[in-house]
Protein backbone atom coordinates (compact mmCIF):
# COMPACT_ATOMS: atom_id res chain seq x y z
CA UNK A 1 0.00 0.00 0.00
CA UNK A 2 1.33 3.43 -0.98
CA UNK A 3 2.68 5.63 1.82
CA UNK A 4 0.36 8.66 2.00
CA UNK A 5 2.41 10.78 4.40
CA UNK A 6 2.52 14.51 3.69
CA UNK A 7 5.70 16.46 4.41
CA UNK A 8 6.23 20.15 5.03
CA UNK A 9 9.74 21.56 4.72
CA UNK A 10 10.36 24.03 7.57
CA UNK A 11 13.02 26.46 6.37
CA UNK A 12 15.37 27.72 9.07
CA UNK A 13 18.18 30.25 9.13
CA UNK A 14 20.62 30.60 12.04
CA UNK A 15 18.27 28.57 14.25
CA UNK A 16 15.11 30.55 13.42
CA UNK A 17 12.22 29.17 11.33
CA UNK A 18 10.65 31.11 8.48
CA UNK A 19 6.92 31.62 9.05
CA UNK A 20 5.93 30.06 5.72
CA UNK A 21 6.85 26.58 6.98
CA UNK A 22 4.45 26.91 9.89
CA UNK A 23 1.82 28.41 7.56
CA UNK A 24 1.99 25.30 5.35
CA UNK A 25 1.19 23.08 8.32
CA UNK A 26 -2.34 24.55 8.09
CA UNK A 27 -3.31 23.16 4.64
CA UNK A 28 -0.97 20.25 5.36
CA UNK A 29 -3.08 19.24 8.35
CA UNK A 30 -6.29 19.49 6.34
CA UNK A 31 -4.93 17.40 3.47
CA UNK A 32 -3.28 14.80 5.72
CA UNK A 33 -6.64 14.33 7.45
CA UNK A 34 -8.33 13.86 4.06
CA UNK A 35 -5.74 11.25 3.14
CA UNK A 36 -5.87 9.59 6.56
CA UNK A 37 -2.11 10.04 6.81
CA UNK A 38 0.54 11.61 9.03
CA UNK A 39 1.62 15.23 8.72
CA UNK A 40 5.42 15.28 8.94
CA UNK A 41 7.54 18.41 9.37
CA UNK A 42 11.09 18.28 8.03
CA UNK A 43 13.48 20.54 9.94
CA UNK A 44 17.07 21.05 8.77
CA UNK A 45 19.32 23.33 10.78
CA UNK A 46 21.71 23.62 13.70
CA UNK A 47 20.36 23.84 17.25
CA UNK A 48 16.77 23.77 16.00
CA UNK A 49 15.04 21.31 18.32
CA UNK A 50 12.83 24.19 19.51
CA UNK A 51 11.65 24.61 15.90
CA UNK A 52 10.77 20.90 15.82
CA UNK A 53 8.75 21.25 19.03
CA UNK A 54 6.99 24.31 17.61
CA UNK A 55 6.09 22.40 14.44
CA UNK A 56 4.29 19.83 16.58
CA UNK A 57 2.44 22.63 18.39
CA UNK A 58 1.34 23.93 14.98
CA UNK A 59 -0.09 20.56 13.92
CA UNK A 60 2.66 18.15 12.83
CA UNK A 61 2.33 14.53 13.97
CA UNK A 62 6.03 13.82 13.50
CA UNK A 63 9.22 15.77 12.84
CA UNK A 64 12.25 14.55 10.92
CA UNK A 65 15.09 16.55 12.46
CA UNK A 66 18.47 16.86 10.75
CA UNK A 67 21.09 18.96 12.55
CA UNK A 68 24.68 19.86 11.73
CA UNK A 69 27.04 22.75 11.13
CA UNK A 70 26.44 22.51 7.38
CA UNK A 71 22.76 23.41 7.94
CA UNK A 72 23.38 26.50 10.12
CA UNK A 73 22.72 28.81 7.17
CA UNK A 74 21.12 27.81 3.89
CA UNK A 75 23.38 25.87 1.55
CA UNK A 76 22.05 24.43 -1.71
CA UNK A 77 24.16 21.29 -1.77
CA UNK A 78 23.72 20.37 1.90
CA UNK A 79 19.95 20.94 1.94
CA UNK A 80 19.40 19.04 -1.32
CA UNK A 81 21.53 16.14 -0.16
CA UNK A 82 19.64 15.82 3.13
CA UNK A 83 16.18 16.09 1.53
CA UNK A 84 16.94 13.55 -1.19
CA UNK A 85 18.29 11.10 1.40
CA UNK A 86 15.15 11.51 3.54
CA UNK A 87 12.84 11.07 0.53
CA UNK A 88 14.65 7.93 -0.59
CA UNK A 89 14.39 6.46 2.90
CA UNK A 90 10.77 7.32 3.75
CA UNK A 91 9.06 7.66 0.32
CA UNK A 92 6.59 10.47 1.18
CA UNK A 93 3.44 11.02 -0.90
CA UNK A 94 3.58 14.84 -0.92
CA UNK A 95 6.28 17.40 -0.07
CA UNK A 96 5.52 21.11 0.32
CA UNK A 97 8.02 23.97 0.39
CA UNK A 98 7.62 27.70 0.94
CA UNK A 99 8.20 29.71 -2.26
CA UNK A 100 10.94 31.77 -0.64
CA UNK A 101 14.24 32.39 -2.41
CA UNK A 102 15.65 29.28 -0.73
CA UNK A 103 12.53 27.15 -1.18
CA UNK A 104 12.50 28.01 -4.88
CA UNK A 105 16.10 26.86 -5.03
CA UNK A 106 15.99 23.59 -3.12
CA UNK A 107 12.55 22.40 -4.33
CA UNK A 108 13.44 22.05 -8.04
CA UNK A 109 16.83 20.51 -7.20
CA UNK A 110 15.19 17.86 -5.03
CA UNK A 111 12.52 17.24 -7.68
CA UNK A 112 15.20 16.67 -10.32
CA UNK A 113 17.19 14.29 -8.09
CA UNK A 114 14.02 12.41 -7.09
CA UNK A 115 12.82 12.19 -10.73
CA UNK A 116 9.48 13.80 -9.99
CA UNK A 117 7.60 16.99 -10.81
CA UNK A 118 7.14 20.24 -8.94
CA UNK A 119 4.41 22.87 -9.24
CA UNK A 120 5.93 26.26 -8.46
CA UNK A 121 4.59 29.38 -6.78
CA UNK A 122 1.19 27.98 -5.77
CA UNK A 123 -1.63 29.96 -4.21
CA UNK A 124 -3.96 27.04 -3.47
CA UNK A 125 -3.72 23.39 -2.38
CA UNK A 126 -6.20 20.55 -2.03
CA UNK A 127 -6.68 16.81 -2.47
CA UNK A 128 -8.71 16.05 -5.60
CA UNK A 129 -11.31 13.33 -6.23
CA UNK A 130 -8.53 10.93 -7.23
CA UNK A 131 -6.68 11.43 -3.96
CA UNK A 132 -3.90 13.44 -5.65
CA UNK A 133 -2.41 16.78 -4.71
CA UNK A 134 -4.17 19.56 -6.65
CA UNK A 135 -1.88 22.59 -6.79
CA UNK A 136 -3.33 25.87 -8.05
CA UNK A 137 -1.12 28.62 -9.42
CA UNK A 138 -1.53 31.71 -11.60
CA UNK A 139 -0.85 31.30 -15.31
CA UNK A 140 -0.64 33.59 -18.34
CA UNK A 141 0.40 36.62 -16.33
CA UNK A 142 -2.15 36.00 -13.63
CA UNK A 143 -5.12 36.14 -16.03
CA UNK A 144 -6.24 32.63 -15.13
CA UNK A 145 -5.60 30.02 -12.45
CA UNK A 146 -4.31 26.57 -13.41
CA UNK A 147 -4.76 23.49 -11.20
CA UNK A 148 -1.96 20.99 -11.74
CA UNK A 149 -1.53 17.38 -10.59
CA UNK A 150 1.32 14.87 -10.80
CA UNK A 151 -0.35 11.46 -11.26
CA UNK A 152 2.62 9.31 -12.25
CA UNK A 153 5.57 10.27 -10.03
CA UNK A 154 6.25 10.50 -6.29
CA UNK A 155 6.53 12.49 -4.23
CA UNK A 156 4.15 15.14 -5.52
CA UNK A 157 5.81 18.47 -4.77
CA UNK A 158 4.86 22.14 -4.71
CA UNK A 159 6.28 25.45 -3.59
CA UNK A 160 3.70 27.78 -2.02
CA UNK A 161 3.86 31.54 -1.65
CA UNK A 162 4.36 32.93 1.86
CA UNK A 163 1.24 34.57 3.26
CA UNK A 164 -1.23 32.51 1.23
CA UNK A 165 -2.24 30.46 4.29
CA UNK A 166 -2.66 31.59 7.87
CA UNK A 167 -0.36 30.12 10.47
CA UNK A 168 -2.38 27.72 12.69
CA UNK A 169 -3.03 28.46 16.33
CA UNK A 170 -0.25 26.90 18.38
CA UNK A 171 -1.32 24.18 20.82
CA UNK A 172 1.56 23.57 23.21
CA UNK A 173 -0.26 20.57 24.69
CA UNK A 174 0.08 18.61 21.43
CA UNK A 175 2.54 15.74 21.44
CA UNK A 176 4.38 14.20 18.54
CA UNK A 177 7.41 12.16 17.64
CA UNK A 178 10.77 13.76 16.84
CA UNK A 179 12.99 11.47 14.78
CA UNK A 180 16.64 12.52 14.56
CA UNK A 181 18.34 11.64 11.29
CA UNK A 182 22.15 11.69 11.11
CA UNK A 183 22.84 12.97 7.60
CA UNK A 184 26.10 14.75 6.76
CA UNK A 185 27.42 15.68 3.35
CA UNK A 186 31.09 15.33 2.44
CA UNK A 187 32.51 18.89 2.62
CA UNK A 188 34.16 18.26 -0.75
CA UNK A 189 30.67 18.08 -2.28
CA UNK A 190 29.64 21.51 -1.01
CA UNK A 191 30.38 23.73 -3.98
CA UNK A 192 29.20 27.06 -2.55
CA UNK A 193 30.54 28.74 0.56
CA UNK A 194 28.88 31.70 2.30
CA UNK A 195 31.53 34.41 2.57
CA UNK A 196 29.50 37.40 3.70
CA UNK A 197 25.90 38.45 4.30
CA UNK A 198 24.81 41.88 3.11
CA UNK A 199 21.48 43.14 4.39
CA UNK A 200 19.58 44.53 1.45
CA UNK A 201 16.19 46.19 1.10
CA UNK A 202 14.54 42.83 0.40
CA UNK A 203 15.43 41.63 3.89
CA UNK A 204 14.62 44.95 5.54
CA UNK A 205 11.11 45.06 4.04
CA UNK A 206 9.99 41.55 5.08
CA UNK A 207 6.45 42.03 3.81
CA UNK A 208 5.42 38.41 4.38
CA UNK A 209 5.80 38.61 8.16
CA UNK A 210 4.56 42.19 8.73
CA UNK A 211 1.42 42.75 10.81
CA UNK A 212 0.75 46.14 9.20
CA UNK A 213 1.42 47.09 5.56
CA UNK A 214 0.74 50.48 3.98
CA UNK A 215 0.96 50.24 0.18
CA UNK A 216 1.12 53.02 -2.37
CA UNK A 217 0.02 52.95 -5.98
CA UNK A 218 -0.22 54.98 -9.15
CA UNK A 219 -2.28 57.60 -7.36
CA UNK A 220 0.82 58.86 -5.54
CA UNK A 221 2.05 60.31 -8.87
CA UNK A 222 5.78 60.34 -7.97
CA UNK A 223 8.53 58.62 -5.98
CA UNK A 224 8.79 61.64 -3.68
CA UNK A 225 5.16 61.24 -2.62
CA UNK A 226 5.94 57.79 -1.17
CA UNK A 227 7.11 59.82 1.83
CA UNK A 228 3.39 60.09 2.74
CA UNK A 229 3.10 56.30 2.74
CA UNK A 230 6.29 55.88 4.78
CA UNK A 231 5.12 58.36 7.41
CA UNK A 232 1.78 56.57 7.78
CA UNK A 233 3.50 53.19 7.94
CA UNK A 234 5.89 54.46 10.62
CA UNK A 235 3.00 55.88 12.64
CA UNK A 236 1.17 52.53 12.45
CA UNK A 237 4.29 50.46 13.20
CA UNK A 238 4.15 48.88 9.76
CA UNK A 239 6.15 48.49 6.56
CA UNK A 240 5.78 49.99 3.09
CA UNK A 241 4.32 48.04 0.19
CA UNK A 242 3.53 49.04 -3.37
CA UNK A 243 1.49 48.13 -6.42
CA UNK A 244 3.09 46.93 -9.64
CA UNK A 245 2.32 50.28 -11.29
CA UNK A 246 4.40 52.12 -8.70
CA UNK A 247 7.28 49.64 -9.03
CA UNK A 248 7.19 49.70 -12.84
CA UNK A 249 7.31 53.50 -12.72
CA UNK A 250 10.59 53.23 -10.77
CA UNK A 251 9.20 54.96 -7.69
CA UNK A 252 10.12 52.14 -5.28
CA UNK A 253 12.16 48.88 -5.46
CA UNK A 254 10.53 45.59 -6.48
CA UNK A 255 11.12 44.17 -2.98
CA UNK A 256 8.11 46.25 -1.86
CA UNK A 257 5.72 44.92 -4.52
CA UNK A 258 2.51 43.22 -3.41
CA UNK A 259 0.53 41.17 -5.90
CA UNK A 260 0.59 38.33 -8.39
CA UNK A 261 4.11 39.21 -9.60
CA UNK A 262 5.26 40.41 -6.17
CA UNK A 263 4.73 39.18 -2.63
CA UNK A 264 1.57 37.51 -1.33
CA UNK A 265 0.81 38.98 2.09
CA UNK A 266 -1.75 38.49 4.85
CA UNK A 267 -1.16 41.16 7.51
CA UNK A 268 -3.56 42.11 10.27
CA UNK A 269 -4.02 45.54 8.63
CA UNK A 270 -3.49 46.41 4.96
CA UNK A 271 -3.83 50.02 3.87
CA UNK A 272 -4.09 50.66 0.11
CA UNK A 273 -3.25 54.24 -0.79
CA UNK A 274 -4.00 55.35 -4.34
CA UNK A 275 -4.29 51.74 -5.56
CA UNK A 276 -7.16 51.01 -7.95
CA UNK A 277 -7.19 47.29 -7.16
CA UNK A 278 -6.33 45.34 -10.30
CA UNK A 279 -7.04 41.61 -9.95
CA UNK A 280 -3.31 40.86 -9.84
CA UNK A 281 -2.89 43.15 -6.82
CA UNK A 282 -5.98 41.83 -5.05
CA UNK A 283 -4.67 38.27 -5.40
CA UNK A 284 -1.62 39.27 -3.37
CA UNK A 285 -3.37 40.87 -0.39
CA UNK A 286 -6.95 39.58 -0.21
CA UNK A 287 -6.01 37.35 2.74
CA UNK A 288 -5.44 40.40 4.97
CA UNK A 289 -7.53 40.52 8.16
CA UNK A 290 -8.58 44.16 7.71
CA UNK A 291 -8.27 46.15 4.47
CA UNK A 292 -8.47 49.96 4.45
CA UNK A 293 -8.67 51.65 1.04
CA UNK A 294 -8.03 55.32 0.28
CA UNK A 295 -8.93 56.35 -3.27
CA UNK A 296 -10.64 59.29 -4.95
CA UNK A 297 -12.53 56.98 -7.34
CA UNK A 298 -15.61 55.57 -5.57
CA UNK A 299 -15.84 52.81 -8.20
CA UNK A 300 -12.26 51.57 -7.76
CA UNK A 301 -12.18 47.74 -7.50
CA UNK A 302 -10.14 47.98 -4.27
CA UNK A 303 -13.32 48.98 -2.44
CA UNK A 304 -14.85 45.58 -3.25
CA UNK A 305 -12.42 43.90 -0.83
CA UNK A 306 -12.04 46.77 1.64
CA UNK A 307 -13.46 46.57 5.16
CA UNK A 308 -13.16 50.35 5.43
CA UNK A 309 -13.09 52.74 2.50
CA UNK A 310 -12.22 56.43 2.36
CA UNK A 311 -13.23 58.19 -0.85
CA UNK A 312 -11.09 61.30 -1.06
CA UNK A 313 -7.86 62.93 -2.14
CA UNK A 314 -5.02 60.87 -0.67
CA UNK A 315 -2.86 64.00 -0.41
CA UNK A 316 -5.36 65.32 2.14
CA UNK A 317 -6.51 62.06 3.73
CA UNK A 318 -3.13 60.41 4.40
CA UNK A 319 -1.47 63.36 6.24
CA UNK A 320 -4.64 63.81 8.32
CA UNK A 321 -4.73 60.09 9.17
CA UNK A 322 -1.03 60.10 10.07
CA UNK A 323 -1.48 63.14 12.31
CA UNK A 324 -4.50 61.57 14.04
CA UNK A 325 -2.59 58.33 14.76
CA UNK A 326 0.42 60.24 16.11
CA UNK A 327 -1.86 62.36 18.31
CA UNK A 328 -3.61 59.26 19.63
CA UNK A 329 -0.26 57.66 20.48
CA UNK A 330 0.95 60.81 22.19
Amino acid sequence: MENKNLWVYIETDSGVAKNVGYELLNPGRMMADKLGSQLVAVVLGNGVEAVAQQAIAYGADKVLLVEGDEYETYNTDAQTYAMVNLIQKYQPFIVLYGATNNGRDVGPRVACAAHTGLTADCTGLDIDENGLLASTRPAFGGNLMATISCPDHRPQMSTVRPGVFKKPEADDSRTGEIVREDIHIDPANIRVQLLERVKEVAEAVNLEEADVIVSGGRGLKSAENFALVRELADAMGGVVGASRAAVDAGWIPHAHQVGQTGKTVAPKIYVAVGISGAIQHLAGMSGSDTVIAINKDPDAPIFSVADYGIVGDLFEVVPALTAAIKAKKA
